[in-house]
């Protein structure tokens, strides 16, 4: 039976794409493993204490980070099968080309360039739905599991925020797939890192 695991993601995080770049070059290449997808919002995780939710401001007022966690559970829960692509896309959008994920433009244009009819995929984004799947998971993963950020390796009642320091290194995820278990272990952190 696959491992079961939920991890956490925001698409303007580095780590968070070190993670998933590795977590999706093991799912395509075969690894046991059964993978939720969960996203989180650094722009809710960085706000104040008494304002007033990111999710219940006006859209003019996000931030750079819902739009696209909103097209990303779009496409997650209704384009399964592009899901990966998407995701990788989304962030090399950022990352690779410099883009500003705020600018819904920038999404659009990955999910056209992964073969997807972008005003069905918009259509679903603006409906409300995947805003509310975002609060549901955001704030189950807060309340839940105390999570603070991204990425946060979910398993079982335990969660695990890992940094990973390289891209796409399936190793670096089965050794640290492989710490998960070890519940004695809180916090291993280095001072600095030899480069």
């Amino acid at each position: 039976m696959a491992r079961e695991l939920a991890v956490t993601f925001d698409y303007r995080c580095p780590f968070a794409r070190n993670a998933h770049e590795a977590i999706v070059a093991a799912l395509r290449e075969g690894a046991d493993l059964d993978i939720r997808f969960l996203p989180f919002s650094l722009d809710q995780a960085h706000t104040e204490e008494g304002e007033t939710p990111v999710w219940e401001r006006d859209p003019s007022e996000w931030g750079t980070g819902v739009t696209p966690l909103l097209y990303g559970i779009t496409v997650r829960d209704h384009f399964p099968e592009h899901f990966f692509d998407f995701h990788i896309g989304t962030f090399a959008a950022r990352f690779d080309k410099g883009l500003k994920l705020g600018h819904e433009e920038t999404v659009r244009d990955v999910v056209t360039e992964i073969g997807l009819d972008v005003d069905a995929v918009a259509e679903e984004v603006w409906s409300g739905r995947p805003l509310k799947t975002l609060v549901a998971e955001h704030s189950e993963a807060v309340d839940r599991y105390s999570v603070f950020g991204v990425p946060t390796f979910i398993e079982g009642d335990d969660a695990v925020f890992i940094r990973f320091m390289e891209r796409g290194r399936v190793d670096d995820l089965e050794r640290a797939l492989g710490l998960l278990e070890w519940t004695r272990l809180n916090e291993f952190k280095r001072t600095t890192l030899p480069r």
